[in-house]
């Protein structure tokens, strides 16, 4: 990785809110109990990636929900989520100091998820952050979602800076295969999953609890 990293791209849930349980006990309350799925906890959880839309089509087949259906389920699992989260709905320790740190550097940020701009915009707006972020890559706006490279590589593009010259942040292995597919070094929240579980990690740089790690402490930006 180069030191310091010129563009710093943020993966959102898990990444910079420790949300995932929240999306786990949504995802499981539409799927079993309105849709009938029957998937265990940890079936939920493995697909738990990508659109929603992709998420849909994984559990029930191509072709079994029209788009129509997908939306509006897709939009009762979020808003069950929010619901449920918004006492709960904070920062991951350090990153605010962090955030800061790159903003007054001058660092281009950006944010590179899977999520519909509806939950992208409740974090930002009721964190009041969104001025931090001057690009915002969200579902909507990829063709396909990771672990294909387009949700960064757009990312990279919009902040005007060379992948390799960027640093990721994300918290779910198919974000960091995304990243590895991007060519841009990432840094690994191990929020929801494990180290071990991350089966693809020669561009990882660090894997960090939260942003008040070492690694995170030391990173040093040319104002």
């Amino acid at each position: 990785m180069k030191i310091p990293p010129r563009a710093l791209i943020f993966d959102l849930n898990g990444t910079m809110i420790n949300d995932m349980e929240f999306h786990i006990q949504a995802w499981t309350y539409i799927l079993n109990e309105e849709l009938n799925a029957g998937l265990t906890q940890d079936q939920v959880k493995n697909q738990m990636y990508g659109k929603n839309s992709e998420l849909f089509i994984r559990v029930f087949g191509e072709g079994k929900m029209t788009n129509d259906e997908m939306e509006f389920w897709s939009m009762e699992k979020e808003k069950r989520y929010q619901q449920a989260y918004r006492p709960y709905l904070q920062l991951i320790n350090g990153l605010d100091e962090f955030l800061k740190r790159a903003y007054e550097a001058n660092i281009p940020m950006g944010i590179g998820s899977a999520a519909i701009p509806f939950n992208i915009d409740f974090v930002l707006d009721q964190l009041d952050i969104r001025k931090y972020f001057s690009a915002i890559v969200s579902a909507e706006d990829v063709e396909i979602s990771k672990p294909n490279p387009e949700t960064f590589l757009k990312a990279a593009r919009l902040l005007k800076t060379a992948p390799a010259d960027c640093l990721i942040f994300e918290d779910a292995p198919k974000g960091v295969e995304a990243a590895r597919n991007a060519g841009i070094p990432c840094v690994v929240l191990t929020t929801l999953h494990a180290r071990d579980e991350f089966p693809l990690t020669e561009h990882v740089v660090a894997f960090i609890k939260d942003y008040g790690d070492p690694f995170i402490v030391s990173l040093t930006f040319n104002a």
